[in-house]
């Protein structure tokens, strides 16, 4: 399937390199290098304040305490709060507290995509051209050395796919980050049961790979609007940087006060979406389907779904239900479905929800086979 988005930039590129003079031409290369170099610096930089050094510190210290801290959910309470204003904040002030830094990184990331890489570079980079198949790929392998959670991810997806990067592959690249995430794997590896390790690894490997290949035919046939590109002449450095001013200051004032909104709402009412774990270990099945449901729509910090799982499980729950949240707590949420409204169809957002709410409850059936 050919997106039909892909190439508008670099063709109009290649057109500039024929239109323009020698010296013009030379000029445009040098920019088209600069800015090429001034992502990478920024992505790297960001990276390695936000996710790589301080992940660097922390996997030792997991490493030998086998713990990951108190659930997000109800801190050091038996169970999440009962339904106020008080457990919005609360909840809120926590979450932020734990992913401002990669959010920050995710804004930057973005920002730097849509005003310094040029269109030709981005393409390449998700092997834009080498068929779907190769993108999904390139997009899943790319998501795993920024290890961000999927609302930090959701800018960065939202502006790859507007700059024309194939849906499937921005998909991979969006839902990878959190799903394959190499140190939140490692945290469960020393924190929780090998059988979480497995039914994670299986169901994020299809969800990122496979089912991001079969949601993307929903979007046959549909565009996303290119951004204006300016000509090559006025091109300059410091054009260069009031357009990633001006990207950053959109995707803050678009994405940042309705995430905070659907945050607060999500903290506040915890307590009746997450019951009691005495309840929970008494519906059976129906545990496993509502978590999936919740764990689907809820949103955490990066692998704060292990000590959550942790949590649940010393309290009585039984390990097939909570198989449902393996893969449903990291992948999505509710803020980050809205997020990237603007760049990928409403029906393919759906499909995608409804398909990892599906792969939660194929996790509680893998963790009945393993346990």
């Amino acid at each position: 399937m050919k997106d039909i988005a892909v190439g508008i930039d670099a063709q109009d590129n290649g057109r500039l390199d024929q239109e323009l003079t020698p010296n013009s031409a030379a000029r445009h290369r040098r920019m088209l290098l600069a800015g090429t170099l001034a992502t990478a610096g920024i992505a790297i930089a960001v990276l390695v304040w936000a996710k790589w050094y301080p992940y660097a510190l922390k996997i030792p210290v997991v490493a030998g305490s086998h713990s990951l801290g108190n659930s997000v959910l109800s801190g050091k309470a038996s169970a999440p709060p009962a339904p106020s204003w008080n457990a919005a904040i609360e909840y809120s002030l926590g979450y932020v507290a734990s992913i401002w830094q990669a959010l920050v990184a995710g804004l930057l990331v973005a920002a730097a995509v849509e005003a310094f890489l040029p269109a030709r570079r981005l393409l390449a980079l998700f092997q834009a051209r080498r068929g779907p198949a190769a993108s999904t790929v390139c997009g899943g392998l790319l998501s795993m050395s920024s290890m961000m959670c999927t609302c930090c991810a959701a800018p960065v997806a939202l502006n790859v796919r507007r700059r024309g990067v194939p849906v499937s592959s921005a998909l991979a690249y969006w839902l990878g980050n959190p799903v394959l995430n190499p140190a939140a794997l490692a945290f469960m590896a020393f924190v929780l049961p090998w059988q979480f390790v497995a039914v994670r690894v299986g169901t994020g490997v299809i969800l990122v790979f496979g089912v991001t290949l079969l949601v993307s035919r929903l979007a046959k046939g549909t565009s996303v609007a290119e951004p204006v590109e300016q000509s090559a002449e006025t091109v300059t450095a410091v054009g260069a940087v009031r357009r990633f001013a001006k990207a950053l200051a959109r995707l803050s004032v678009r994405l940042l006060p309705e995430y905070a909104v659907v945050v607060m709402l999500l903290g506040a009412f915890r307590g009746w979406l997450f019951p009691e774990a005495g309840t929970l270990a008494s519906w059976g099945v129906l545990a496993a389907v509502l978590l999936a449901v919740v764990g689907t729509l809820f949103v955490i910090p990066t692998a704060a779904e292990i000590p959550i799982i942790g949590a649940l499980m010393a309290a009585g729950v039984g390990l097939v239900p909570l198989g449902a949240l393996v893969l449903t707590l990291p992948a999505l949420s509710l803020p980050s479905m809205l997020m990237v409204r603007g760049a990928f169809p409403g029906r393919v957002i759906a499909a995608t929800g409804a398909a990892v709410m599906g792969l939660g409850l194929v996790g509680a059936a893998a963790m009945a086979a393993l346990t």
